[in-house]
């Protein structure tokens, strides 16, 4: 949403499920963008590529083979059981998260 044609942002975790949740969706949807094209994705399909800047979720050990030239951890909450108006804080603090990053490329 905010990297242009220059950036490219795959996702993956350590235990995909094969879809999106359906609150992500939704919420997602709110701020204009549309995950109903997405599934989730192993780690599996990035180990031994190079990447430029790894994102990480607190998932340590899982993702040692994603070759990354720089590591952030963004320790930002699972907000799947979360209720609606604290779900909605977290893609705020993950845009905020990604303009700071962007920025600093």
């Amino acid at each position: 949403m905010h990297g242009g044609d220059g950036v490219r942002a795959p996702s993956a975790g350590s235990r995909p499920t094969g879809k999106v949740n359906p609150r992500a969706v939704e919420f997602m949807k709110e701020k204009g963008y549309d995950l109903t094209t997405h599934h989730s994705k192993s780690l599996d399909a990035f180990n031994g590529t190079d990447i430029t800047v790894a994102v990480t979720m607190g998932c340590g050990d899982a993702c040692p083979l994603v070759r990354a030239e720089r590591r952030e951890d963004w320790n930002i909450p699972d907000p799947k059981e979360m209720p609606p108006e604290q779900y909605r804080e977290v893609p705020d603090l993950f845009e905020r998260k990604v303009k700071e990053l962007l920025a600093g490329l």
